[in-house]
């Protein structure tokens, strides 16, 4: 652990400028489709496109990460990623539509991304010492966020004065550079890897299946999946939800603010969004500089408690401005909530099945939300959004009020 805090600078440097240029890509490439094709089930394949290959590779990401060297994967991923961007860039031409070509690059990248994430998470814990791994996770959460909040607006603004193809260039220019700096000034420990040498698809089942046994072994890692998996579901409506409720409470109605500065629906949804990457950005920092409670346990369910609790604020609140409060505290809440499950998993799970314990985690973050979608979004039609948010959001307090006061040490291992 000698010169960790250089090691890990580096490896989060690097890592926050590829990300950049990939959700630069990723946006500009959404836009794109969008304003050429203006097809509402355009929309739902570029989501498809995103989500789904990234949700099927995930589990073999994982073993992956387990078997090897989890820097060369993430590097092979990384340059995999901006081969394909480069190809299209070299493809394209201003004066035709590829909409249907942009897609299959958008699920190719997104192949990469679930081969990649899995090994970013499951490297952080041998280049930091245990004691500071909430702290850095919560840097890296803050900085994702920060990304997350300033791609679509740059996405935009670029797509606007250059063509799509610079656009991609530039994906392909951040990637050299985070892999430059991951080859020639992160070291990495040497680790003795299981099977690396065992290919065929019956061996990596065999290794998804043991990891999904591990899981199932250890009371502490199943109730983290488990508690994953349910924040996932009931979190969707105050992560989608709220841009309809916001058009359907305050309508097309045009405010005069202090300065003759008007705010109209589109400055409201504007400013949603911008409230709420704010709110998971600070969240971010507050894990970076504190770290969360000693008992990143209970850190984990009172953030819990608390998202809850201002989500179900979200249904009650008429006042605009109290509103877009609740949304930041709920950004913040986001934040801590997930940086603490990451934390706990990687404190108490064995390095050996890190990869595929981080893969399951990523898999039920990229579904559950969107399956929770199929639920709610029916119901939105049928019940006020208010109400969905009450009870939503009162559950998630409910839940994380009682497991504050139920908690299951971390050192229980199966």
């Amino acid at each position: 652990m000698d010169n960790w805090k250089r090691n890990t600078a580096l490896f989060l440097t690097g890592q926050c400028i590829s990300l950049f240029g990939s959700m630069l890509v990723h946006y500009s490439i959404m836009w794109y489709i969008t304003l050429k094709t203006q097809s509402g089930w355009m929309m739902t394949l570029i989501a498809i496109a995103a989500a789904l290959p990234m949700f099927l590779i995930a589990p073999f990401g994982g073993v992956w990460a387990d078997r090897h060297n989890k820097k060369r994967i993430i590097t092979l991923s990384d340059a995999a990623i901006a081969i394909i961007t480069l190809l299209m860039a070299l493809v394209i031409s201003p004066d035709s539509d590829y909409s249907m070509l942009l897609l299959i690059c958008l699920a190719s990248r997104a192949l990469g991304q679930g081969v990649q994430s899995p090994a970013i998470n499951a490297l952080i814990p041998e280049l930091v010492p245990q004691e500071q791994l909430a702290r850095i996770n919560g840097i890296h959460g803050s900085i994702q966020s920060a990304v997350l909040f300033a791609s679509p607006m740059a996405g935009g603004a670029l797509l606007a004065i250059a063509p799509l193809r610079a656009i991609l260039l530039i994906d392909v220019t951040t990637a050299i550079i985070g892999i430059g700096i991951l080859l020639l000034f992160v070291k990495t420990p040497v680790r003795s890897r299981q099977n690396e040498n065992q290919t065929g698809l019956k061996q990596y089942l065999r290794d998804i299946s043991e990891g999904l046994n591990y899981i199932g072994k250890h009371p502490f890692a199943k109730k983290l999946i488990a508690l994953g998996t349910v924040f996932y579901f009931m979190y969707a409506p105050a992560a989608v939800l709220t841009q309809l409720q916001v058009v359907r409470n305050w309508g097309d109605s045009i405010w005069t603010v202090p300065g003759g500065l008007p705010i109209g629906p589109e400055q409201r949804l504007a400013a949603l969004n911008i409230v709420f990457f704010v709110g998971m950005t600070l969240g971010g920092l507050v894990m970076g500089v504190r770290g969360g409670f000693k008992d990143k346990n209970r850190s984990m369910m009172l953030a819990l408690s608390l998202f809850g609790l201002n989500a179900a604020l979200l249904g009650l609140f008429r006042n605009f401005w109290i509103y877009l409060f609740c949304v930041a505290l709920c950004g913040i809440m986001l934040n801590v909530c997930s940086i603490s499950i990451v934390t706990l998993l990687q404190t108490s799970v064995d390095s050996t099945f890190m990869g595929r314990v981080f893969s399951v985690l990523m898999m039920i973050s990229s579904v559950m939300t969107p399956l929770g979608m199929v639920v709610w979004g029916p119901l939105a039609d049928i019940f006020s959004i208010d109400r969905i948010l009450i009870g939503t959001g009162g559950f998630l307090f409910a839940l994380g009020f009682i497991l504050i006061f139920n908690p299951t040490p971390a050192r229980d291992r199966a």
